[in-house]
Parts: structure tokens; sequence; C-alpha cells
């Protein structure tokens, strides 16, 4: 066995006291449970061990122990004392050298352990011949390995811990899935790439209406944009059957598109098709690739499914390319990225006014833009996105993001049949829209209905399992829930995808107060807020005084807060006043910027309705009101 502490070298050089006694916190740890398993320790390499056991069992009951003990330690550690392992166990002879052992069988296992996930454990084959049913534990394989100086690949298992499974969702959709890849642009003009990415959205928009197919939302293939990794292990790292690949070449109005269907398990080719067409033909070709997908896959073509790929509205060319650059940017969610967006989508409108996708998308920004902090007040933006909304079902009623936006405004009417009407015609329109099946899942959990939640965000995750949207909403919901292990997976999984961001922090902020030790909770809101860029906005001021609240200091946060009480009004704030006076003991405060907040239909109720540190706002009679207001009692 071979363990290894993760980060530790770049710990020591931005805190080497602290680094070292994490260190020396680990080897007080872990020795023991060697032991316990009769396990030698060989040597310690500072922040590692190489330990050899009398049996395979032994040792890998010993990894799954030490790596049970440290995620048990880390739920409740400061990030700074953290302390993740990866370990790797091989079979096989070695020669003994005085007290230490060398050899390939060394070498093997040595390699191995950096293939293991931080906090995860990774076995070669002779490992998983000697321990398959005999732990609790399931075995993965892994894509096989080359290992650097070890001749043949090498077969390797991950050994699937608790905390890293979800339960399976019930999948609504077909169980044959496809990843739809970035094609690649071969355009003379650089400035026409984003017509590639452009293609390959349109393209999983299309393909996913097959109700029988599911497919890879956007979100988790751009990252293989110019991958260089192998069809089979964006396969297995994406779980899909096939990929469709290809690559667009545009030259004024002309475009030459080709595209290939690949199976991820032989690498064949299952279909092959070139495309010399104008620009104006784009829609068609869109069309024929996903009946073509269809028939290579055996997919059936429903009757209503060829309809609607027949009956798809003509876009006017230059408005589909402002759409097109556009959607390019509605993905970051960023403001500055949302208002260049939105100046896009209004051309694309004024170019072509039947274009129904450029309003639907121009209706969502608005609405991203407006529930902002800087989004203004709703009379500036509501009125006209509900507008843009229904007229893009007016031009096409088989428009899923279209209903999904239009739940989104039921939703905020309190009109929650009618939202949850709108959300499952929008995925029986597209089975396959994440986006869809996340705020669907949120509107449950409002409703109360956790579990039935919980299991659309789970197939939010399988449409898009690398977009930190989902995963910040299951972080979220799984912490309200009490399921704390799936929620710090969660965690896990966004850190090791996506760069830091604020808006993580606050996550753990809520993470960290519905646990044991709410020190971590004040450390987490002091790191976000050290992270906004204004320190002088309301919204920092209100955080601050979120700090006051946990930090026992009630005086100072409800000084804060009353500061807030007559500046201009932010509605979008209201909530988050509320529930920070419901903290600082002022009830009567709370439910005064409760009611504002539903006034303005702009509040977050789900830490109202779960979130412990409320419980006594929700055992108050004016809750039970207010809920009233809202359609949820």
């Amino acid at each position: 066995m071979f363990t290894d502490m993760v980060g530790s070298t770049a710990s020591a050089q931005d805190d080497e006291a602290t680094a070292l006694r994490v260190r020396a916190q680990q080897q007080r740890l872990v020795r023991p449970v060697f032991a316990s398993h009769q396990g030698r320790e060989v040597k310690s390499m500072g922040d590692g061990f190489l330990v050899e056991f009398e049996s395979a069992l032994q040792g890998v009951l010993c990894a799954i122990e030490i790596q049970q003990m440290l995620h048990e330690h880390n739920l409740s550690a400061p990030d700074a004392s953290k302390i993740r392992l990866r370990i790797g166990i091989h079979l096989g002879d070695v020669v003994h050298e005085g007290d230490d052992v060398v050899g390939d069988s060394v070498n093997v296992a040595s390699r191995i352990e950096a293939l293991a996930d931080p906090g995860g454990i990774c076995i070669t084959d002779p490992v998983f011949g000697q321990v398959r049913n005999k732990i609790p534990n399931g075995l993965e394989k892994l894509e096989s390995k080359t290992l650097k100086n070890v001749r043949f690949p090498t077969e390797v298992y991950r050994v699937v811990l608790p905390w890293n499974v979800r339960k399976s969702p019930s999948v609504e959709f077909g169980q044959i899935r496809l990843a739809v890849l970035p094609f690649s642009s071969i355009s003379p003009d650089v400035k026409d790439e984003y017509f590639a990415d452009g293609l390959t959205e349109e393209l999983i928009t299309v393909i996913s209406q097959l109700r029988d197919l599911q497919v890879i939302a956007r979100t988790s293939v751009m990252p293989y944009k110019s991958s260089s990794k192998s069809v089979s292990q964006i396969g297995s790292e994406l779980a899909v059957n096939s990929v469709l690949e290809g690559s667009v070449r545009k030259a004024g109005d002309r475009l030459r598109i080709t595209a290939q269907l690949i199976s991820t398990d032989t690498e064949a080719h299952l279909w092959a098709k070139s495309y010399d067409k104008r620009l104006d033909d784009v829609f068609e070709v869109q069309s024929d690739i996903a009946k073509q997908v269809a028939e290579a896959l055996k997919i059936e073509l429903h009757s209503g499914e060829k309809k609607r790929f027949d009956a798809r509205p003509l876009v006017g060319t230059d408005s589909y390319l402002a759409y097109l650059k556009g959607q390019a940017l509605l993905h970051d969610a960023e403001l500055p990225q949302l208002k260049l967006a939105q100046e896009l989508f209004e051309r694309a409108i004024t170019l072509d006014p039947d274009n129904a996708a450029a309003h639907s998308s121009l209706g969502l920004t608005l609405r991203e833009i407006g529930s902002g902090v800087e989004g203004g007040p709703p009379a500036e933006w509501d009125s006209r996105s509900r507008q843009l909304v229904a007229r893009a079902i007016e031009l096409d009623p088989n428009l899923a993001e279209a209903h999904v936006s239009l739940a989104g405004i039921l939703w905020s009417d309190f009109d929650f049949e009618g939202a949850n009407q709108e959300f499952r015609h929008a995925i029986s329109l597209n089975p396959s829209d994440a986006r869809a099946r996340r705020w669907y899942g949120r509107l449950l959990l409002e409703r109360m209905h956790s579990e039935e939640g919980l299991a659309q965000l789970r197939l939010a995750e399988v449409a898009d399992p690398l977009s930190r949207f989902t995963l910040f909403e299951l972080i979220y919901m799984l912490t309200w829930l009490g399921k704390r292990d799936e929620a710090w997976a969660c965690f896990e999984k966004y850190r090791d995808l996506n760069p830091p961001r604020p808006a993580l922090l606050g996550a753990l902020v809520w993470f960290y107060l519905d646990g044991p030790d709410h020190n971590q909770a004040t450390t987490a809101l002091k790191d976000w807020l050290e992270s906004l860029p204004d320190q002088s906005s309301r919204e920092t001021a209100v955080l601050r005084a979120w700090a006051w609240t946990m930090s026992g200091q009630l005086e100072k946060a409800r000084a804060v807060l009353h500061a807030q009480e007559n500046l201009p009004e932010i509605p979008q704030l209201d909530w988050y006043m509320s529930m920070v006076y419901a903290q600082a003991g002022d009830l009567d405060a709370s439910f005064r910027w409760l009611a504002r907040a539903i006034d303005h239909h702009l509040v977050w109720i789900e830490p109202f309705l779960y979130f412990s540190y409320l419980e006594p706002m929700r055992k108050d009679p004016r809750f039970r009101s207010a809920l009233k207001r809202m359609n949820l009692d």
C-alpha cells in the first residue's frame, strides 16, 4: 500500500507551520489503523507511507477504514486542517532489502496511488481478484492504464466509498446515452469560432428531443473542447454509450459540416456524413443529423418527434448568428456577460421578429439580471420578460426552453400548479433539459415534496454531470435534508471541477451552520465577505450583520440592519434582511421584511422552510400566514 497526502507540497509553501502540524496529525491518525490490520510500516516519506500486509483483503479493509476516519475528521475540520489521502494497493512479489522492500510490485503500487481521487482508493486487478465479494464496498473498473516504467497495461479499480454514492434516480428517459462533443472550427476567420460552439449547442437541443435518448448537456461537454482524451476515456467519464463529434467550416454564407457518431466501447464509427450547404440550410442539417443519429442508434423516431424536426421555424441568417453569439455568453451567468447577451438577443429580434429562440433567451436573460442584487426594481424587467416568453411560445409552441421560462414566471407568481404543469411539459419536449429538472426540483422542495425534488435534481446531474449550477442546488438541498455526507461529496466534486467562486463559500456557510461546528460557519462567512469585490455594497453590509449574529454580537448585527431601513429599496435583499433579523432575535422586523419580499415576489423560501436556526420563526403563527400568501400552506 502507498498513501500520499493531497496538496501537501503547495500547503507547505503557503504555510509551512500549519502543513507540518497537519502532516504530524495525519501520521498520528493512520499509524494505529495500519497496526490494527496487521500492516507493517516499511517507511514514511513525510506526507505518505509504504505499508506491507499479509493479505490483500487486510490491506483494502485498512484503506477503507483510513478513508472513513479521515472523512469524518474532515467534516468538522477547518479547510487548512483537512487531510485528504490517495491510496494505491497492489499484490505481487517483492524483494526485501533490510527493512525496505523493492521491485516492480512496489513501483506499480506507487503509480496507481496517483490515479486515486483525493480521499479515494485504487487497487489493481490481482487485488480485485482477492477482495471481490469480500468487502461491503462496490468496485468500479477504470480505463486500462499504461504506467510509467511498467511494461504492460495495468487494470485498475476504484473502491466505491459510501459518501461518493448517491441513490440512483429512477431515470424517466432512455438509457442510451450520447455526448455531442464540441465541434471543431476550421473556418478561415478565427472570429467564427463561436459558430462551431453554437452549432454544438443547437445539435444538443435538437437531438435532446428524442425521448428515448439521454443527451449530455452543453456545460458538461464543453470542457472536452480541444481535448486529447480518447473517445473511450470520454465515454467512461461521462458514462455515455456513444459520442457525436465533427467540424464546421464557415466561409461567408457557405458551410461545410462533417459529423461522425462513434461507439465509446469499440471506438467504431456508427455513422458519418459531410454536408456542403448554404448557411440558410443549417436547420435542415441539424434535423437530418438528429434523424441519422436516431437511426444509427436504433432509436424509434416517434411521430411527434419527426413532426417537430420537420416543423422547426426558419430564422433569418443574421438573426441566427446574433442569437448564437448571445447563447455563447449566456452560460457564464456573470453580469457583464449577461448584459452583452441581452444586447445580442435584442439585435437578433430586430433582425428577425419571428426568432422564437431569441425571444425566449432574452426573456430568460432579463429575469437572470433582474433577480440579482443589481437588477433594479421588478417593474423595469418583469413585464417585458413575460411578454417575450409568451411571444416565444406563440412563435414556436414546441420550444422547451420557453416553457421552462414560463414555468419560472408562474412559480414567481406563486402559481405552483401552473408551474408544475409547464415544467412537466418542458421535460416532455426535452427530457434531457438539465435546467428544467433543476428548477423543477427546487419547486418540489418548496412544496415540501423533498424526495421528489431530490430525484429531479439527481436527474439534472445525470444529464449535466459537470454543471456547477446543479452541484450548487444539490449542495443546498442535501444540506437542508440532513444528507451531509452527500452534500460534502458535492462540495468536493465542485472544487475538483471549477475555479473557486464566492458563491461556494456562501454554500459552505449554510452547510457548517447546520452542522456541529459553528465556528467553521463563521470562518466561511468571513472568507466569503473578504472575497466580495465591493466591500461598501448593501449586500456586504447585510452579510456583515449575519456574521455578527453568528458570533453572538446581536446588538451590532441589529445596528447594521437598522442602518439599512431607510435606504432606497433593493427588493432582491428583502428575504436576506428577514433571515438575518430572525437570527438576531427580532422576529417582528423579520416578518416585516419577509412580507416585503413576498410583495415583490423575490423570496428564497427554502432556508425559512428547512434551516434549523430559523425554527423559532417557523413556530410563530405569522409564518403560516406568510406561507398562505405564497400558496404554500
